[in-house]
């Protein structure tokens, strides 16, 4: 299918947060209970529709264990936004965000939006972290702050459109240079740039194409 731009995501946070929940409740709106951890990077992909733009989210899972923070690293150049994920039931999962954090600072695109997610808000009961501390970590990083449930689906639509909301706003107020796809931005071809469909721009690129995501949750 054809759109106007193409955003590239990446998901980071610790093991078990639930990053890969999280994609494929975005992507196949469904949840997938089975733990599966996921090895190095997966992808999932969905079209969305931004002031009656078509926009290309191409998003990639990164795997949260410490022997695979080498490969997530390579994946912060050229990507737009980011999702950094933590489990409101487990505090050890909050306290690492700052080192997400600056691992994503140091290695990608300064303009990069970054949507701070606290996952399992259906876990109420289990909560370990307050909702004010997620916000008020997000305030003093600049980021974005919401709660979702990948299994409830709660908000998961809503941290995807917002986070993809603020990549277009940039473009918009031209942040970005859209010709230089290092900001994780690609131009399609419905865009002002993007060529007619058969054209260099048109469909998936070399760059685009990856094994489609893996039910399982990391």
């Amino acid at each position: 299918m054809s759109y106007s731009y193409l955003f590239k995501y990446i998901i980071i946070g610790d093991t078990g947060v639930g990053k890969s929940c999280l994609l494929l409740q975005f992507t196949d709106k469904r949840f997938h209970p089975v733990h599966d951890l996921t090895i190095g990077v997966e992808f999932g992909a969905r079209m969305m529709s931004i002031d009656n733009k078509k926009i290309k989210l191409q998003i990639w899972d990164t795997a949260g264990q410490e022997s695979f923070r080498s490969i997530t690293r390579s994946y912060y150049r050229g990507a737009a936004g980011a999702l950094l994920v933590y489990d409101i039931t487990r505090r050890e999962t909050f306290s690492h965000l700052t080192s997400w954090l600056e691992d994503a600072r140091q290695h990608a695109s300064s303009e990069m939006t970054i949507m701070l997610i606290g996952n399992k808000s259906d876990l109420e009961q289990k909560r370990a972290v307050g909702y004010e501390e997620g916000e008020q970590f997000a305030k003093e990083n600049g980021l974005i702050f919401m709660e979702t449930s990948a299994k409830t689906a709660a908000n998961v639509e809503e941290a995807f459109l917002t986070t993809a909301k603020k990549i277009y706003e940039k473009i918009e107020e031209g942040v970005f240079d859209v010709s230089n796809e290092a900001f994780g931005i690609k131009l399609g071809p419905l865009s002002p740039g993007g060529q007619a469909p058969g054209g260099p721009r048109s469909g998936a690129g070399a760059n685009d194409q990856a094994p489609p995501a893996k039910s399982g949750c990391c």
